[in-house]
């Protein structure tokens, strides 16, 4: 029985390029390790390279690990990635109150958007199984 995919490997080859700052990691629900790598550029960049091989693995594991639904993980990610501190997500998420609040305050100052990167995968999760 084979699983709807929830991840797109191609839109993880794109946070890869991002990867030396976890970005691939926290897509993909992995956010001790998309820590590690935030904080240590990709784990002093070897961690990154060796990434660009296991990227397939770790799509196949999202796939098992979360629930696909109305949310969509790519899209989130995205607009997390890209317009995090607006609450853009957060928007997108059905989380207005909150979007609001980030979109004031730069993503609660920054600390809001780094607690969604490490909760996104997550976030979205639970939002489908509920729906």
């Amino acid at each position: 029985m084979t699983k709807t995919p929830t991840h797109n490997t191609a839109i993880a080859y794109l946070f890869w390029i991002f990867g030396f700052m976890g970005a691939h990691r926290f897509y993909f629900g992995k956010p001790l390790t998309g820590l590690l790598w935030f904080f240590t550029l990709g784990f002093f960049l070897i961690g990154w390279i060796i990434d660009l091989l296991l990227i397939p693995a770790m799509n196949r594991e999202a796939s098992r690990r979360f629930r696909p639904g109305r949310y969509d993980y790519s899209l989130a990610f995205l607009l997390l990635w890209f317009l995090g501190l607006l609450g853009i997500h957060r928007f997108y998420l059905g989380k207005p109150l909150s979007g609001i609040l980030f979109l004031l305050t730069g993503g609660l100052f920054g600390l809001g958007w780094l607690y969604d990167l490490c909760t996104l995968s997550d976030q979205v999760d639970s939002l489908n199984r509920s729906a």
